[in-house]
Formats: C-alpha cells, structure tokens, sequence
C-alpha cells in the first residue's frame, strides 16, 4: 500500500495524517472544512518542527512529510487512487456508516476501509459496505505521532488477509498493532472509560477532590495522568459517547455515566477543547488550574 486517505482532519485525522506521510506514503487528507485542512497543516507543521528541535527528525524529513500530504474537500477526488482509507470523523455511529457507505460506493475494490473509531462495532460500520470483508478498525492513540500503540479490530467478516496487511502496515509505522475482536469498547476503552467514569462518580460523590484524585492515581497507581485530566483532553463528551456505547452493547448498568458528566456535557464543558472540563485551559497555559466548580 503506498497510497492513503484519511478522512477528517481534527485532532486524530491530522495526526494519523502526520505518521503516514513520515513514513514515506502519500497521503490524501479530506475535510468539507478548508479552513479545518489549514488549520491541520500548521499543526502538524508545528509537531514537525518539535520532532525537528528533539533531533527526531531532519529539516529535510520535514520537508518531505509535508509534501507527502495533499489536502482535498472533494470526497470522490481524495479517494479514487486509495489503497488504504482511515476514517476519522466524529464517533457518532450514523456519521461513520453514512461515510462508509460512501466510500464503498466510490472507492476501488481493492481498497481497504479502516475506522479510528473507539468503540463503535466494526461489524456495524462494515454491513452498509458490499465489502465487509475488506472492512477494519485501526484505533490510533491520542497524540498519534507519539503513543505507539494500534489496536486493530477485527469485524466478523474482516479477512485474514486484510487483518494480516493492516498489521503489517501498522509496524511500517514503528507502532506496535495490537489485534483484538469487535467487541463494545474493545480492549482500551472497555478498561479505561469505566475507570474514567468510576473516578466522575468519586468527585460526584465526595470523595475527595479533583487534584486528590488524579494525585492518587498517578503516585499510587504510576499513571502518568490522572483520569480526570485524561478526560479533559479526550473530551468528555467523547468519554460520554463511549459509555453509552458499552452500556447499549452490554446491558450493564456498570457503564452508565455518571450525572456529573452528562451534566457537564451539556454544560458545553467537554474538558481541553472547549476551555474547560474538571481544569480550566481558557488562558491557553500548559498549567492546570482547577475549573471555577470544582476549587475548594
């Protein structure tokens, strides 16, 4: 595989983006946004240039990488020479089948479709697809050019052949791909939002406070961010979103989110990206400061 889409340029799309194109493939990055596209770019310019500062990366690998990366706002133009498609739009079920669908339409057959999706079935995404078969999640982690591991999900009809290229590929990226079952959640996520959620249900309950919590898990559990902080920067509402994921999935009780959080969702406080979750970021700091609910 040499050529790549990817489909969303926030956070994740613009990342995986920055990987790929290191690695030497070419990489169409779709957005309807062009301001979205810009915005994607100087990020990823910006993390070159930390590579660069760290000695990870020469000026000329710089240069290269982004020249490795093409931006388009036209679906059909940025997928039509793909051999391997990440989607990473919003977890939201509807958005993804309605682009996977999409793309089964315009791709050619031999392309292999891949969701960053955190919990959401692969099974799902692949049965709007006349291709389920070539149908596959690679769920990157968060910030992408750093965190090393892939989790690669199997749907029930993903071929061993495809499971076994995507595998490969992820290794080209110097990531180490995990291979797991479509399963609510999967792996990460089944473990870590009910953990995430329990440490919600603490500060709900009184237990201690923001600071106390995440103090505790980091010096007593060598976590190197407390749960609540780590919720800041995924974002709550995408912590909410996969909750209700596995508390759908399941039909426990166990995953049901904590009323502080659906609160805070709908407060618009989703955590690093809107300014402010259970820590204020509004001055843009890299210091946290505990937001004006929660200080003692």
């Amino acid at each position: 595989m040499q050529h790549i889409t990817v489909i969303g340029s926030g956070t994740m799309g613009n990342g995986i983006a920055h990987v790929f194109a290191q690695f030497g493939y070419h990489v169409n990055l779709v957005d309807i946004n062009e301001q979205a596209l810009q915005k994607a770019i100087a990020t990823i310019t910006k993390n070159l240039d930390r590579q660069v500062a760290k000695g990870a990366l020469t000026e000329v690998e710089k240069t290269a990488t982004l020249n490795n990366i093409k931006t388009l706002t036209s679906l059909e133009e940025g997928v039509k020479t793909a051999d391997l498609v990440v989607e990473a739009a919003s977890e939201n079920v509807n958005v993804k089948m309605s682009i996977f669908k999409q793309l089964d339409e315009l791709c050619p057959p031999h392309t292999i479709l891949a969701s960053n999706t955190s919990s959401i079935s692969i099974t799902q995404i692949a049965a709007v697809t006349k291709r389920a078969d070539k149908v596959i999640g690679m769920h990157f982690m968060n910030p992408v050019p750093v965190m090393k591991l892939i989790e690669v999900i199997r749907g029930y009809s993903t071929s061993n052949e495809v499971c076994e290229l995507v595998m490969a590929t992820s290794k080209k990226l110097n990531k180490v791909p995990v291979e797991v079952n479509d399963y609510p959640g999967f792996v990460a996520n089944k473990i870590l939002m009910p953990m995430i959620n329990e440490a919600i249900i603490t500060l709900y309950e009184g237990v201690a406070g923001v600071e106390e919590i995440d103090t505790v898990m980091k010096l007593g559990m060598a976590h190197p961010m407390g749960p609540l902080q780590l919720a800041d920067f995924i974002g709550l509402d995408v912590c909410l979103n996969i909750l209700r994921v596995l508390q759908d999935g399941f039909g426990n009780p166990k995953y049901a989110p904590c009323p502080l959080l659906v609160n805070m969702v709908m407060a618009g406080h989703l955590g690093a990206k809107s300014g402010k979750g259970f820590y204020d970021y509004s001055s843009g700091s890299k210091d946290l400061v505990l937001a004006e609910r929660f200080k003692k």
